[in-house]
């Protein structure tokens, strides 16, 4: 019953992204293509030397997009769907990224300070920009239970899950994840976006290395690899609810999902720093989404197509057991310390970054935290990394998608209504 709600929000959810991200594409004449102020981005200072720098503001956006869904995701996306899921995850990804664009720049446009620093994202923006306090309240409210309930449990039972499979090593693993996070949230967003902007990029560039290797290894299965992408990309399994099972539907689910293009969490980060252009985040934040799609999605999608590995031998599996065998079939051990390395770095990045996302949007709803409900709030997290560790997700994870369906909802919907305001933006810069 929740899987089938789940696959009916998701449905909707998905033709309504794409759908803004084709209006902005268009009536902002196409902002994924102007790769130069996408680099000139990179160099935009602050304006009052606070908030977030450039630099970290990504880190922390991408320290949430490069999760788990990065690897099983695509992994059991082309056990689905074939490796046409690959053609549908760019096209998406072009598609959908002027979301990113769009909800990125609204957040610095309605951001507000925060001590030191900014804090802003969708619901800022609907609460200052649609003038709609139930539904920014809303946004709030599955947000920070989605996140700080739900996706963080959910990560650190995937970093347990591939250590161990007993009890106890499990529980053991729980209290480590939850201590290190606490250790680097205790401080708030300044430790955490400065382990972010050290850590991120370590870990990006250590996996990309390691599919490099993997498929240089492997290369003379990538053409191969190549031409099943684009051949697979239009064979279509089945109609009506079978449909669900084709490529064109994975992908382009996958790509809004790994992308994060209309969810507005990316917003979140954004919000953050005090730009002095508002559309220079939006630039910078799809940066980020080309790098999570293009470059470690797409990683992962070789590693499985050039693998020779059977993938009708993994369906009904979560995709990690599929880049197990396939690594460890050509590299052994060392392919298996590798995505455990990969699974844990992803996983505690999202750890961190959906923290902060939780505490966020908990402070737009109470207001200034003193310093008690703060620590409370990082203790409560600490117990559910434990609990995340030993626990089912099975039921939970379906919980959390539509959680973050509904999120997605909301925020394409309050997009829409201010496209003025942002074409407004667009034209005095």
């Amino acid at each position: 019953m929740i899987n089938n709600i789940n696959n009916i929000v998701w449905i909707v959810t998905t033709i309504l992204i794409v759908f803004v991200g084709i209006y902005f594409g268009i009536s902002l004449k196409f902002p994924q293509f102007k790769f130069k102020k996408i680099i000139k981005s990179f160099n935009e200072g602050n304006t009052n030397k606070k908030g977030l720098d450039s630099f970290k503001s990504l880190t922390l956006a991408l320290g949430a997009r490069i999760g788990v869904g990065s690897l099983s995701g695509i992994a059991i996306g082309i056990v689905n769907g074939g490796p046409g899921v690959v053609f549908w995850l760019w096209l998406s990804c072009l598609l959908c990224i002027p979301n990113s664009f769009v909800e990125s720049s609204l957040a610095v446009k309605f951001h507000e300070r925060d001590g030191e620093f900014f804090k802003g994202g969708p619901a800022y923006y609907i609460r200052k920009g649609l003038h709609n306090n139930w539904l920014a309240n809303l946004y709030a409210v599955v947000l920070a239970f989605c996140y700080l309930g739900g996706l963080l449990a959910i990560q650190c039972n995937t970093i347990a899950a591939s250590v161990s499979f007993e009890y106890n090593i499990r529980l053991i693993v729980g209290i480590i994840v939850g201590v290190l996070t606490f250790i680097v949230i205790y401080k708030g967003l300044s430790s955490i976006s400065e382990f972010s902007a050290k850590f991120v990029p370590f870990m990006g560039i250590i996996y990309m290395l390691f599919a490099f290797i993997f498929i240089i290894i492997n290369i003379k299965n990538l053409p191969m690899a190549i031409v099943s992408i684009f051949r697979e990309a239009f064979n279509f399994k089945a109609f009506g609810w079978g449909l669900l099972s084709s490529a064109i539907v994975i992908g382009v689910q996958r790509g809004v999902v790994s992308s994060e293009c209309g969810i507005g969490t990316g917003a979140i980060a954004s919000g953050t720093s005090d730009s002095k252009v508002a559309t220079n985040q939006g630039y910078l934040q799809m940066f980020g989404v080309y790098f999570t799609i293009f470059v470690v999605c797409t990683s992962t999608a070789l590693i499985v197509l050039t693998s020779g590995i059977n993938t009708g031998d993994f369906i009904g599996t979560n995709g990690i057991e599929l880049l197990s065998s396939a690594l460890t079939d050509k590299l052994g051990v060392i392919g298996e310390i590798g995505l455990i390395f990969a699974v844990i770095s992803f996983a505690f990045s999202t750890i961190l970054s959906g923290y902060y996302y939780g505490e966020n949007n908990v402070k737009y709803l109470f207001g200034k935290l003193s310093k008690k409900t703060l620590l409370f709030l990082k203790l409560f997290v600490l117990a559910v990394l434990i609990y995340g560790a030993v626990m089912n997700p099975s039921d939970l994870w379906d919980i959390v998608d539509i959680g973050i369906g509904i999120l997605s909802l909301i925020n394409v919907y309050a997009l829409f209504r201010l496209r003025k305001e942002m074409k407004e933006e667009m034209e005095w810069i």
